[in-house]
């Protein structure tokens, strides 16, 4: 028998990603359109408050146990930017390929040895609205940013994100290469170990 759980976004990639990972835990996830839960504004200065945020109002409007994610880039160059605003970097209207435009544009002139970034992700899971102790995960990924994208997969950076060792973009991988080695992979490996030791 499968739990539905309501995923705290809109996004399809990370709707499907997290499908793959909890249906072997009994999750059946489903989007918030389902439920016409409203977006939150994101008034946290951490991912760990704005990921709560999502979880939360989705599973009061739901009913249902939440997941909400808030992940992003940040860049050393940049102090740590875009970060908790990686979304809406290119302002009011933002799409990827904005936010990567404007991101090459505050990295131009930078050399490889300056382009260093990470993607972080903190995935919060709710049992109920009010649930007090919320299972809270995290994953970062190390990599460094591009001068020009590369590769037609991913969303969000990934064009531009540079993995060494792989020596390709986060949008050169297979889904299931991102899965296990992204942030978001990584976050939702800890939140799976967190699940199974609270059902046990």
């Amino acid at each position: 028998m499968t739990q539905k759980l309501v995923l705290a976004s809109g996004n399809k990639g990370k709707l499907r990603e997290f499908g793959e990972v909890l249906l072997p835990l009994g999750f059946e996830v489903v989007a918030q359109s389902e439920f016409n839960v409203p977006e939150v504004d994101e008034t946290g200065l951490t991912f760990v408050e704005n990921a709560l945020l999502k979880a939360r109002e989705a599973s009061r409007v739901s009913g249902l146990p939440a997941l909400a994610d808030d992940s992003g880039i940040e860049v050393d160059a940049l102090n740590g930017a875009p970060g908790i605003y990686s979304a809406r970097f290119s302002g009011a209207g933002a799409t990827d390929q904005r936010n990567n435009e404007k991101l090459l544009a505050e990295l131009a002139g930078l050399d490889k040895s300056q382009r260093t970034a990470r993607y972080w992700c903190v995935l919060v899971y709710l049992r109920h609205a009010d649930d007090p102790t919320p299972i809270i995960a995290q994953g970062s990924w190390e990599g460094s940013i591009l001068e020009q994208p590369q590769g037609e997969g991913g969303f969000g950076y990934d064009p531009l994100f540079w993995i060494e060792e792989l020596n390709c973009t986060a949008a050169q991988l297979t889904p299931e290469q991102k899965n296990q080695r992204s942030h978001r992979g990584k976050a939702t490996l800890d939140l799976v170990a967190q699940l199974k030791k609270r059902t046990l």
